[in-house]
């Protein structure tokens, strides 16, 4: 199995599906391995995560770790953190922020990679591409109604959040129960998911 991943993550990382449509050229980011326990199912790279190729290295992932409750070490160790966006590549700029993820690479590359992370306990949907894809939302489907449900995704062993993004100060402030409700409860789970070593 970890010699399936393997191979299948060195195809990911050459992949040039979309390299087309990418302004800045594919640059494929993600992180896995055969023992990951916590996986985050995120949207696509920003800028700067494609100029680095370490994802979440940003202000984004700056708050996701507070929200997670661990240390910089413990997110970038695919042992036990594995994540995987809905595109893998940066696709771009638009008037209103970064482009959506490529519609090409989640239906190209997901079938074949989550199989492969037989050890994941927790997955954690960021933002609300990541949650059409993991849940099958119908289009239309808010996010701030997803992420109200969290209990009921959190019995089959997920949790949808909101992006990190400093652009979403505004929904945070509108939804203080994110805070009070549902980030204990992400980080008591994060922690017994990443602290397993069973």
């Amino acid at each position: 199995m970890a010699n399936r991943l393997d191979k299948t993550l060195c195809e990911i990382r050459a992949c040039r599906l979309c390299e087309a449509h990418l302004s800045l050229g594919p640059r494929p980011v993600l992180q896995a391995s055969a023992t990951s326990r916590l996986l985050i199912v995120s949207q696509a790279p920003g800028r700067k995560v494609h100029d680095t190729g370490i994802p979440f290295n940003d202000v984004s992932g700056q708050r996701l770790r507070e929200w997670l409750g661990i240390e910089r070490d413990t997110f970038y160790d695919a042992s036990r953190v594995a994540i995987v966006p809905m595109g893998f590549c940066f696709p771009g700029t638009g008037r209103g922020g970064d482009l959506p993820p490529r519609p090409e690479c989640a239906p190209t590359w997901h079938p074949r990679l989550l199989p492969l992370l037989t050890q994941v306990r927790l997955t954690l949907a960021i933002g609300q591409y990541a949650q059409t894809g993991v849940f099958g939302l119908p289009g239309g489907t808010r996010l701030t109604d997803t992420v109200q449900a969290w209990r009921d995704h959190l019995v089959h062993g997920c949790l949808p959040l909101p992006h990190p993004s400093p652009r979403n100060r505004l929904w945070l402030v509108r939804n203080p129960w994110f805070g009070t409700e549902l980030l204990p409860v992400l980080r008591d789970r994060v922690a017994a998911v990443v602290n397993d070593a069973g």
